[in-house]
């Protein structure tokens, strides 16, 4: 571990982000080390500089990168690296809002749709944050992102996708929203239209009190009573959203158990200047082993170096 990162900025200090701005940052430089070692095709001078960076200094590093050899960074990156430490630092490249874009352009191309990275990520992002995701989306894939997702599913879930792209925060009574959702799970067919109005359009404290309040009436978990009146990709949709309401940590932690190599990228770079300490935390809880000892059973080479920069350290 670099030990620079320890002098990171003060302000970063008390985040739960895992990377932090590296001190003493001269973007020149790094361009500097990074040609030789490109031309070297020295992998472990690329992890530790790209990881030990925020994404705000990496686009610092490829803007400066093309202004002194007139190359481009990710190209440059593509030639020298393979399989899937390339693929890696190619995402770390990526801004915050184009990667969460490619993410979702990537669970829907080809053959079958990938729902759970869908969910994941309109779970996990708030109403604004998934606006700029939509437009940044139109900007590289000249598409509309609701439209794609229409596309993709089936009916309901279809209707919660949407509704979960344009989330907002409605007032609404607890009692009332209890009340409304007690009433779909005693009807005789199970009505979905009041779980996704209720689930997409109030903010998580409103809804957490919901759901407590819906288990107290229903004597059961709330996830137990979808699984028994649901199916197919609605029951899924609807039992990961309440997931992320009652702790999105948790529910990325058990995503990170799949050990899947895209769900792991996408959770470590997506998280890792935001929360990842907490779905680190959240994992070691779930499993009885840490995220760090985890990465390193699965994976090994300069891809593990690069995985555990970002993970950071043990727990």
């Amino acid at each position: 571990m670099d030990p620079e990162y320890f002098q990171s900025y003060e302000m970063c200090w008390g985040t739960l982000g895992t990377v932090r701005p590296f001190a003493n940052f001269h973007s020149d430089l790094d361009v500097m080390e990074i040609q030789k070692a490109l031309e070297m095709k020295d992998a472990g001078t690329l992890v530790r500089i790209l990881t030990n960076r925020t994404n705000a200094q990496r686009q610092e590093i490829a803007k400066a990168f093309e202004e002194i050899t007139h190359k481009d960074l990710a190209a440059a990156l593509k030639k020298a690296l393979s399989g899937e430490l390339e693929v890696l630092l190619l995402e770390l490249l990526m801004p915050p809002l184009q990667y969460e874009a490619y993410r979702l352009q990537q669970a829907m191309v080809g053959l079958g749709t990938d729902e759970e990275t869908l969910l994941e990520i309109l779970c996990t992002h708030s109403g604004m944050e998934l606006q700029e995701i939509s437009a940044a989306y139109k900007e590289i894939y000249k598409k509309d992102l609701d439209k794609e997702l229409k596309g993709e599913t089936n009916e309901d879930f279809c209707k919660l996708l949407v509704a979960l792209l344009n989330k907002d925060e409605v007032p609404g009574g607890v009692r009332r929203d209890i009340e409304a959702l007690s009433a779909t799970l005693n009807a005789k067919k199970t009505e979905v239209g009041p779980w996704i109005d209720i689930l997409t359009s109030r903010d998580s404290d409103h809804l957490n009190k919901v759901l407590m309040g819906l288990e107290l009436n229903i004597g059961q978990m709330v996830d137990q009573a979808l699984e028994k009146r649901f199916s197919g990709d609605i029951r899924l949709g609807l039992k990961v959203l309440v997931e992320c309401i009652q702790s999105p940590a948790s529910y990325l932690a058990k995503r990170l158990t799949a050990t899947k190599t895209p769900i792991l990228h996408g959770i470590m770079v997506s998280h890792s200047e935001e929360d990842l300490l907490c779905i680190r935390t959240a994992y070691l809880k779930l499993t009885g082993t840490s995220l760090y000892t985890a990465l390193q059973k699965q994976f090994k080479g300069d891809h593990l170096q690069a995985l555990l920069a970002i993970c950071r350290s043990e727990d």
